[in-house]
């Protein structure tokens, strides 16, 4: 839907279409479009330290994990998602979701994704060390599940 996206990033089926990064906002935010397929494999429930984010739906729909709430977003909904609250995503729907996501201040960049895409884009099962180190350092947190 956007014409230029400064940088893409596929992280197996998802797709991460970058707007902004912190070099545009001076580090306040980054902002991009999230592409979901269908049934696409999602991170799994985590929350962020230091970081703030919200979502626009903008086609499809999202089953969105907030603190204990399940939401089914649809085009036009929104929701933020304040620093410390766990949260998660899926498309159980047969259409492709996309959404307008923006994580402030700008510590979530594309260096995260970068990072994490170059450990599960090889193929075979990811190595849980290395991304649960990426996450930490750039200050996410997975939730072990109960």
């Amino acid at each position: 839907m956007f014409a230029h996206f400064k940088e893409r990033i596929s992280l197996g089926s998802l797709e991460i279409n970058f707007l902004f990064d912190g070099d545009d906002t001076d580090g306040t935010l980054v902002q991009f479009e999230l592409v979901v397929p269908p049934g696409a494999k999602v991170p799994a429930p985590h929350f962020h330290v230091d970081v703030d984010e919200t979502l626009y739906i903008l086609e499809g729909t999202l089953t969105q994990l907030i603190g204990t709430e399940m939401r089914e977003l649809q085009p036009g909904d929104h929701c933020f998602i304040k620093r410390g609250t766990i949260h998660g995503f899926n498309n159980l729907h047969d259409k492709t979701a996309r959404a307008l996501c923006t994580l402030s201040p700008a510590s979530i960049g594309p260096a995260y994704f970068r990072e994490i895409a170059a450990v599960i884009n090889p193929g075979g099962p990811p190595d849980m060390q290395k991304i649960l180190t990426i996450m930490k350092g750039h200050g996410l947190e997975l939730v072990k599940p109960a």
